[in-house]
C-alpha cells in the first residue's frame, strides 16, 4: 500500500504525511531529506549544489546516518537541495532507495507514504492514493517565515517569499522530473486550512482506499 504526496515547499505536506503514516501505521519518509543532504553534503565540501559531478558524488555516497542532521532544516540545506533535484545523476542515485522503502516498507510495515515533489510521477507511479498538497506561495512564505522565527532564526517574510517563487520556478521548470500533479491525484489546497482541516480532508481521500487494500 503506497500514498504519494507531493508539492510546493511550505504546503504543509510533510506534516500531513507524518500525520496520515502516524494514522495508518505505515513507514514514512521526508525524500525531500535526502535532496536536502546531499545539497548540504556539497556544500560542506566546498562546492557548487549546481555542479553535477559534486553533487552525483555526494548523492551516490549517501549515508542514512545523514539524514538525521539537525542542519537540513535551514535555509541553506532547502535551497541547495532544489539545485541538486535539478541534477539527472543525483535522482537516480537516490530513485532505487525512494522505489526501495515504498516496496518492502522497513519494520514489517503494511504500508509506505513518500512525500516530495516527484513521488506520484516518477517514484511511485503506480501508488494506490496520490495527493498533490499546494497552497498560494504567499500562504506558504508566511508559513515557513514564522516557523524560522519559532526556531529562533532571523527571518524576513519578503526574503522568504522571493526564495520560494524561485524554487517553485526551478522545481517547476527542470527538465528531470518536475514538479507537477500526477494526472491521477487529487489536489489539496490548504490555504485556508489548519493542520487539522488538512489532515481531515486527505484522510477522507485516503482512508477508503487503504480499507479496501488492506481488508
Amino acid at each position: 500500500m503506497i500514498i504519494a504526496i507531493d508539492g510546493p515547499a511550505a504546503s504543509g505536506k510533510g506534516t500531513l504525511a507524518r500525520r496520515l503514516a502516524d494514522h495508518f501505521d505505515f513507514a514514512y519518509l521526508d525524500t525531500g531529506k535526502l535532496y536536502r543532504a546531499v545539497g548540504l553534503g556539497v556544500l560542506r565540501l566546498g562546492g557548487d549544489p549546481e555542479d553535477e559531478d559534486a553533487a552525483g558524488d555526494v548523492a551516490r555516497n549517501l549515508q542514512p546516518s545523514q539524514l538525521d542532521d539537525d542542519e537540513l532544516k535551514s535555509d541553506a540545506a532547502a535551497s541547495a537541495a532544489s539545485k541538486v533535484a535539478a541534477i539527472e545523476t543525483v535522482r537516480a542515485a537516490l530513485l532505487d532507495f525512494q522505489k526501495s522503502l515504498a516496496a518492502n516498507p522497513p519494520g514489517g510495515k503494511k504500508g509506505a507514504i513518500l512525500d516530495g515533489r516527484d513521488i506520484g510521477t516518477v517514484v511511485c507511479p503506480d501508488a494506490d492514493v496520490k495527493l498533490f498538497v499546494t497552497a498560494s506561495v504567499e500562504v506558504r512564505a508566511e508559513r515557513r517565515h514564522k516557523e524560522l522565527l519559532q526556531r529562533g532564526e532571523t527571518s524576513i517574510y519578503e526574503r522568504v517569499l522571493e526564495d520560494l517563487k524561485e524554487r517553485d520556478a526551478r522545481d517547476s521548470a527542470r527538465a528531470v522530473a518536475p514538479l507537477k500533479p500526477a494526472e491521477d491525484a487529487t489536489m489539496v489546497d490548504t490555504s485556508a486550512m489548519d493542520a487539522d482541516q488538512a489532515f481531515e480532508a486527505a484522510l477522507k481521500i485516503a482512508s477508503p482506499v487503504v480499507a479496501e487494500k488492506l481488508r
